[in-house]
């Protein structure tokens, strides 16, 4: 799964029971995270609870058409109006993403009522299971420096300032009008972390070193400013992506007293969306339907299975190994395609045994899958990886005696923008 706004026109079905109140609404949020294993008592529970998500979100969008009907239309619900407030409240506690800025807007001054049409969604507030589960892994506690990348909502670097004392919070985000609203919903809650507005890949010297480093989105590999700015005994957390949204993994950094850098990369249940400057590639609807009615489709017979759903190692290997692919997961058999070229597979069990597989395109996406199958299986079929660190850039391996899986991460990318303050 990833971390992508419910392209529902109404609330999840989960929503409807929530309480009208905010903070029984709060309660029951977390009471639910809970019960799905996401959050434990605790510093990050208690912070939880005891933060208003309407006054850091007192405005977000809700998508008001169905599945695949264009243009989209969004309608910006505002706390302020009573009128919305019931919707407003069920929208906010949920726990999907909450939409808070379209198309790079200014965040602060919106007119209540406003609609949208088309365009893009530029900044949400992350699904709270993954926020839940990633902000216990960080295990903060008073005292800590923490860099939070990605200020977007502001909801981690509220619990982060909550939990370790704000001035020992740095946020950094390159939308100024994000660092603005950040300023003044936090303070409107009494807390006053370091806002900066900038390429957050850049971290923030002037706060280093850090005991906790977190990216609120997806990068193609650890910008090295983060090891730099990490402090011996510190962590670092960043999924790791293609670009592709059907198979997220979280890198864990970890530098040891003598300033030796280590990390590991796992398959997650949910991801956060690309950052800025990478392509999010998707199936869309009319890619779906081709692939449905098969067209130009050849069917072929294997006796190979593709591996299964619970193998998380494999299929995160094949993401790297294989870029620019994208499973549709509402489908009820294995469908695969490759957007860029038009490529697509699928497989389903056949009549007496094997598998019927139909593909279709210049790419073999069943070639590639056997042949990584392959690899991943002679390497005793790897759960993790070793993220290594060094002169020829950073690699992902896994090996069992001679055998040996591995792939190295893009380079770096465009020089960061100047960081600055915001006051």
């Amino acid at each position: 799964m990833h971390d992508l706004p419910s392209a529902q026109a109404t609330l999840p079905h989960q929503a409807a029971g929530l309480p009208s109140d905010p903070a029984a609404a709060r309660a029951a949020m977390v009471a639910r995270l809970e019960a799905e294993g996401a959050l434990h008592p605790g510093p990050v529970r208690d912070a939880l609870l005891e933060l208003p998500r309407e006054v850091l979100m007192p405005q977000g969008y809700l998508r008001r058409t169905e599945l695949d009907e264009l243009p989209v239309r969004w309608q910006l619900l505002d706390w302020s109006v009573s009128a919305d407030r019931a919707e407003f409240l069920k929208m906010l506690h949920c726990g999907e993403s909450v939409l808070i800025q379209h198309g790079g807007e200014a965040v602060l001054g919106r007119d209540p009522g406003l609609w949208r049409t088309g365009g893009t969604m530029t900044s949400m507030s992350s699904g709270m299971f993954m926020t839940a589960v990633l902000m216990e892994q960080l295990r903060l506690r008073p005292g800590l420096r923490v860099a939070d990348i990605g200020t977007g909502a502001a909801v981690t670097c509220a619990v982060s300032s909550r939990i370790c004392g704000d001035r020992n919070v740095v946020s950094v985000d390159r939308d100024p009008y994000l660092t603005e609203a950040a300023r003044h919903h936090l303070a409107a809650l009494g807390l006053h972390p370091n806002l900066v507005t900038g390429d957050g890949e850049a971290g923030w010297p002037a706060l280093a070193p850090f005991d906790r480093i977190f990216a609120s989105y997806s990068l193609t590999r650890i910008p090295a400013p983060w090891l730099e700015q990490l402090a011996p005994g510190g962590t670092a957390l960043a999924h790791l992506t293609t670009g592709s949204p059907s198979w997220p993994a979280l890198a864990v950094i970890a530098k040891d007293s003598a300033g030796q850098v280590t990390g590991r990369l796992r398959p997650v249940r949910y991801g956060h969306r690309a950052g800025h400057g990478l392509d999010w590639i998707f199936l869309k609807k009319s890619f779906r339907d081709r692939i449905a009615a098969r067209e130009g489709g050849t069917v072929t017979h294997s006796r190979q299975a593709p591996p299964s759903d619970t193998a998380s190692g494999f299929w995160l290997a094949f993401n790297f190994l294989n870029p620019g692919l994208v499973r549709n997961g509402g489908a009820d058999h294995l469908v695969i395609g490759a957007p860029a070229c038009g490529s697509w597979v699928t497989a389903r069990p056949a009549d007496g045994g094997g598998w019927a597989v139909t593909s279709a395109g210049p790419r073999d996406i069943w070639e590639e899958i056997q042949h990584t199958a392959a690899l991943w299986k002679a390497a005793d079929s790897p759960v993790t990886y070793e993220l290594h660190f060094g002169p020829d850039g950073q690699q992902l391996t896994a090996e069992s005696g001679r055998h040996t899986i591995t792939w190295t991460l893009p380079s770096t990318a465009a020089p960061a923008a100047p960081l600055k303050e915001a006051r």
